[in-house]
């Protein structure tokens, strides 16, 4: 649990009762979580992404309904939850078990286990609901090389495996040109640094390189994106590591017919969420997925790994397992 006090935040492991919970239809005992950006960042004084307090993290879970007020969701079924206000305006899924409204329970898809489920989770979502509306817009493995800029973070790597796995010619930018056996690893074809996506600040457009990007950073890489893209192709953007400000012209989208599509996934409609799930449980490499799990945690020992993945210092997914049993022992 995080809690402010005046201008100083206290976290650590407490207990609380069921009726702690807040109100909805669903109670969910936890099988799993994930460490993720967002979690680290509600630990930190000042910050912008915790809504309430006190606040138990945790924006996504898997785990099995224990009680449930609605038709739609049965008593001992197994259900994966992430995004709305989970973890952020209310108690999420570093805990034993959570309380949620149905409307934001997706169902786990046939022939994903709960582990494998919570080693996708939110990053695994993002990048395959950037896939599945990059493809809405028409892009097919044919049609040339997909980018994915910061690769070798959580959304940027599960993209990178992803486009792979389905056929693509994955272009892999990262910041740390080391991931390059990592990357390759995942399915890229070729590694370059963000300086390769630099383009001569006097032209107006660039070479059109890209069929279609999958961007998880922002700022001036996105402006890059942008200007490289070949005609009719799109970006789907869901970061903003690199800022938040994005200096452009009209100029690709109104001479290169590009798109820029924004990824949001903390309010995706449910039955799109359903759907994105199926894809991911038929689509996504399950062998590249184990190997991206650096290990699991405890809720008593989430304090250095939130730390670390604030200091960009966990490159795959870290699980969480409320229950305090662990099959493998976490990386230092």
């Amino acid at each position: 649990m995080v809690e402010r006090r005046g201008d100083e935040l206290s976290s650590g492991p407490t207990t609380l009762t069921i009726e702690d919970l807040p109100e909805g239809e669903v109670v969910i005992e936890v099988a799993w979580s994930a460490v993720n950006y967002k979690d680290g960042m509600v630990t930190r004084p000042g910050n912008r992404v915790a809504r309430t307090s006190p606040l138990v993290p945790g924006v996504d879970l898997v785990g099995t309904v224990a009680a449930s007020d609605s038709p739609s969701v049965a008593v001992g079924s197994e259900v994966i939850v992430h995004g709305y206000d989970l973890g952020v305006a209310r108690h999420g899924g570093f805990a034993g078990f959570a309380r949620v409204p149905a409307a934001w329970v997706v169902p786990l898809p046939q022939g994903l286990t709960p582990r494998r489920a919570a080693a996708l989770g939110t990053a695994g979502f993002t990048a395959a609901l950037s896939l599945h509306r990059l493809e809405a817009n028409g892009l097919r493995p044919s049609h040339g090389p997909v980018l994915v800029t910061g690769a070798s973070g959580g959304v940027g790597g599960m993209a990178v495996a992803l486009c792979a796995a389905k056929g693509y010619d994955v272009v892999a930018s990262t910041g740390r040109t080391s991931e390059r056996p990592y990357l390759e690893g995942l399915g890229a074809s070729d590694v370059i640094g963000r300086d390769d996506l630099v383009v001569d600040p006097e032209r107006t457009l660039g070479p059109e390189r890209w069929a279609g990007a999958v961007d998880c950073v922002g700022g001036s890489t996105l402006a890059a994106v942008l200007r490289t893209l070949r005609y009719g192709a799109a970006v789907a953007a869901s970061g903003l590591t690199g800022g938040s400000a994005l200096e452009t012209t009209v100029y690709p989208f109104i001479v290169r017919n590009v798109a820029l599509l924004g990824i949001d996934t903390v309010s995706t409609p449910l039955a799109e969420r359903i759907d994105v799930w199926a894809e991911l449980a038929m689509g996504f490499p399950m062998d590249v997925l184990d190997s991206m799990v650096e290990g699991e945690v405890t809720l008593d020992g989430l304090g250095p790994v939130l730390e670390n993945i604030l200091a960009g210092r966990v490159r795959g997914r870290m699980l969480v397992r409320p229950d305090g049993r662990t099959t493998e022992t976490s990386r230092p």
